[in-house]
């Protein structure tokens, strides 16, 4: 029987600022909903947070890169070749795209573990096509893209470890990144340079913002309120703010 999905729509107004949600669904898997409005189509879009964004397990495994991964194991353990033909690789780019759009409304949502966990997994299948596929153009078909799962992978570890306090850690990550990112091998497609330029951008973006909230550490508040002692010529507190100092130095 088909239903009716106008009630649904009605609960949930369209609002640009908050168009995704987690629930959990009749099934009892956890899952986030996506509210759509393109003019005059409208509708709600369903992924499940953990497994295959559709639920869905081919080959009775999680993903289908866990049944390729595990077919390779085995012709190598028999001696033999493997190479993933033209449908494989298929298979492979619609569970890629697949991932890539969970992690998108994830990264909305703040569910940076599972942005991480998304990516790394995205980062895994783009390296095991580009080592077994046989066409060279399905080889270098998901390079172009590494500019930017790799931006969004520094963004959700950077903001776990923000998360925690930890400023410098996630500054050091992004820095990481942006060099990784700036010595990536050129691939010859449009999206590449688009992305890189795109990727750079924005993470010197964030780390312009997380240096302007990274609170000072001790030796900066200190040399903070030392400087302003000085210039409030509260010569007692600034020999006080100096010793501190200088017993941070020992």
């Amino acid at each position: 029987m088909t239903a009716d999905i106008t009630r649904l729509l009605d609960e949930w107004e369209f609002n640009p600022e908050a168009n995704v949600r987690k629930i959990e669904g009749e099934d009892g898997v956890a899952k986030i909903q996506v509210r759509v409005d393109q003019g005059a189509f409208q509708g709600i879009l369903q992924i499940n947070l953990d497994g295959r964004p559709d639920g869905k397990r081919p080959y009775d495994t999680d993903f289908v890169l866990d049944h390729y991964e595990s077919v390779c194991e085995r012709e190598g353990e028999a001696g033999g070749p493997f190479h993933l033909d033209a449908d494989a690789c298929k298979e492979l780019f619609d569970e890629s795209a697949r991932i890539y759009g969970r992690y998108v409304f994830l990264l909305q949502i703040k569910e940076y573990e599972r942005v991480v966990t998304d990516t790394e997994r995205n980062m895994r299948l783009f390296r095991f096509v580009n080592e077994h596929a046989e066409q060279d153009a399905d080889q270098t078909s998901l390079q172009k893209w590494w500019p930017y799962i790799l931006r969004i992978h520094a963004t959700a570890r950077a903001m776990l470890a923000t998360g925690e306090g930890n400023y410098d850690q996630a500054l050091a990550m992004l820095a990481d990144t942006r060099q990784q990112i700036e010595a990536l091998k050129e691939v010859e497609a449009e999206e590449f340079f688009a992305e890189r330029d795109r990727s750079l951008e924005a993470l010197d973006e964030l780390v312009s913002e997380l240096t302007s909230q990274r609170p000072p550490t001790e030796r900066e508040r200190l040399e903070q309120e030392l400087e302003a002692a000085i210039s409030e010529e509260a010569f007692e507190r600034a020999a006080q703010l100096r010793d501190q100092l200088r017993e941070l130095r020992d």
